[in-house]
């Protein structure tokens, strides 16, 4: 597929989404929300790839939403719309049976970095940032900013940093888990493809109900979430690739996975 404000490319067993708007400073507007989640289903569609890595680039991953667009919502039915695809934008990503990545060098802001807290792994470069400046504009992030990132960071960080509404430098954001890995500057996208190289070698449906189960347990009461864990591992067991991983334990051999 032709995409005008994103690039695509597939290295190895890895979709790497790069969003392609240098001039906007990659800001996020409807159209590549569209073309977002169109790379989103066709990464989860090949059966060759085994994981997502978004990126904006070498210098910055986003500035966050195109604020023209949203300056220019003047009815309550029409920013419920615009917050609505923002949500199927990222639900296209935490949803999909892809581990995803978030591949950040520069500056990460609102909207963008509210689209990097729906992606399953951070990797961050020294000398990135990430803020959620909504308190800046008199606004509050609809993105999913609000539920995510306390769920990631904890309440009392959160609110920090939206009350702030200032960059919070990398170095801070590992020590918080806001970020799995700080990496050299420039290197946060090929150290993102080493880890969808290392998950190439796991069984795809296993990640698949991991990432799945994790999510949807988050929800629920631990009963229930262990519930739907046993009722997902009992599926699971039905697999080809089950008997395979297990076989090859046994065996001694390294597993040949086929997603079946």
């Amino acid at each position: 597929m032709d995409y005008r404000f994103i690039k695509t490319e597939k290295s190895g067993p890895a979709f790497i989404i790069t969003l392609n708007r240098p001039d906007k400073r990659n800001a996020i507007s409807t159209h590549v929300m569209d073309e977002l989640m169109a790379a989103a289903a066709e990464a989860e569609d090949d059966g060759d790839m085994r994981g997502i890595i978004v990126t904006g680039g070498d210098a910055f991953f986003s500035a966050g939403a195109d604020l023209n667009e949203a300056q220019a919502l003047a009815r309550p039915a029409d920013t419920l719309k615009y917050l609505r695809k923002w949500h199927r934008t990222c639900r296209a990503f935490e949803e999909n049976n892809l581990p995803t990545i978030a591949a950040v060098e520069g500056f990460c802001m609102t909207g963008g970095f509210e689209l990097a807290l729906a992606l399953d792994i951070r990797i961050a470069a020294e000398g990135s940032s990430f803020a959620l400046t909504s308190a800046r504009i008199g606004t509050v992030a609809g993105a999913g900013g609000t539920q995510r990132l306390p769920r990631l960071v904890g309440p009392a960080n959160a609110l920090e940093i939206m009350f702030d509404a200032d960059p919070v430098d990398a170095e801070h954001a590992h020590r918080i888990g806001l970020i799995n890995k700080l990496v050299p500057k420039g290197k946060a996208l090929e150290i993102a493809k080493e880890r969808v190289e290392h998950w190439a070698t796991r069984a795809p449906q296993s990640l698949a109900y991991i990432k799945h189960t994790v999510h949807t347990g988050l929800q629920m009461d631990l009963t229930s979430a262990l519930d739907y864990e046993t009722f997902l591992v009992s599926t699971i067991y039905e697999t080809k690739d089950r008997r395979e991983g297990i076989g090859a334990f046994l065996d001694k051999r390294t597993a040949k996975f086929t997603g079946e």
